[in-house]
């Protein structure tokens, strides 16, 4: 792969979304801040909107993780969004009206903005940031978690499904910009829902290879969106853990074949549980679990043909269960050694 210096584009503006993190720290992000809560209205919309810090209680009470260990993610500025976003798009969310369309919350249309931006908003752009310095943490330590983020119904002119910032496509967007090496992406798209956002971003750019699995007849069925998918798998309503699993490793092992990423960015939501309201989808907990370990075993296990950095973020999952599995999965990546506080090798060829 060529990637020489000179074929950098030169970077655009100052950022603290790609600092140094100490050896220290896990390559895992996190802020208590990425919880939303105001006046109840999150409760409006079937979105578990403290999941991410049950997530890391968990964890923390398993004795895996202190406060310490886990790197404090930094607030996306507008600067930062506009490498994706276009400041009309940026603007709109100004208007409450617009938000609470996007979050699916028609009471938020009521509120003084200056309340949407501070308590829904602001969080959102901290996990948004979450996930950019997740990406520049899984080039140099092999893997990262954004306990967080995974808005991928959101692109750069228009958000949706509680997605208001593209954070996949602007994590992918600062790699390719400012990481030698990093020149090709593939998305793993396992959230129930299609992954229209980043889809829509990527429709022309053959640098970034689409996986997406999902339920055919669910939101947001975006016809346009699924010309930049390369390899899709449509789920039928109910589909079990054995034919799921099937699926996704038959389909990744041909995406891999087909297309030899930089960085793999895996969009693990959760929302394809049995007896989520919105995934409609039968996989158990253990399948959600046997399915993570699977996407890294393919892209990090032993013996594999290349060691490919990984991040993972959360994305959906509508069910109070689900912030149990996703730190029950993340125990097992690391009993199962796929993943671990040591930096592993990054092989890419410059």
């Amino acid at each position: 792969m060529a990637a020489a210096a000179d074929d950098k584009k030169s970077i655009s503006h100052s950022t603290r979304l790609h600092e140094d993190i100490p050896p220290s720290k896990w390559p895992i992000v996190y802020s208590s801040d990425y919880n939303i809560g105001f006046l109840g209205l999150e409760k409006l919309h079937p979105f578990d909107s403290g999941k991410w810090g049950k997530v890391f209680r968990y964890l923390k009470e398993s004795g895996l993780l202190k406060d310490d260990d886990v790197v404090t993610p930094v607030e996306a500025t507008e600067e930062d969004l506009l490498m994706v976003h276009s400041s009309g798009y940026l603007n709109s969310l100004k208007w409450s009206m617009v938000v609470a369309g996007i979050t699916e919350v028609p009471p938020v249309a009521l509120l003084p903005n200056f309340i949407v931006q501070r308590k829904l908003l602001k969080p959102l752009r901290l996990q948004t940031g979450g996930t950019v310095m997740a990406g520049k943490l899984a080039t140099e330590r092999g893997w990262a978690l954004n306990i967080g983020g995974g808005f991928h119904h959101c692109s750069a002119e228009r958000g949706g499904g509680f997605c208001a910032y593209a954070d996949i496509t602007l994590s992918i967007k600062f790699l390719f910009e400012r990481i030698e090496g990093i020149s090709k992406a593939m998305i793993v798209d396992l959230d129930a829902h299609q992954g229209n956002g980043h889809e829509r971003d990527f429709i022309n750019d053959s640098r970034v290879y689409i996986m997406d699995v999902y339920n055919r007849y669910i939101y947001p069925h975006d016809s346009y969106a699924k010309g930049a998918i390369r390899c899709k798998v449509e789920l039928q309503a109910y589909t079990e853990d054995d034919h799921y699993l099937s699926l996704v490793r038959k389909n990744l092992d041909k995406a891999l074949e087909e297309f030899n990423p930089d960085i793999i960015v895996y969009n693990a939501g959760t929302d394809v549980l049995e007896g989520d309201p919105l995934g409609a989808l039968s996989i158990s907990p253990e399948g959600i679990i046997q399915r993570d370990q699977l996407v890294f075993e393919l892209a990090r296990g032993k013996g594999r043909p290349r060691q490919i950095p990984i991040l993972m973020v959360t994305s959906g999952g509508y069910q109070k269960r689900t912030a149990q599995i996703i730190a029950d999965s993340i125990k097992n990546l690391i009993a199962k050694g796929l993943i671990s506080h040591q930096a592993a090798s990054v092989e890419t060829e410059i």
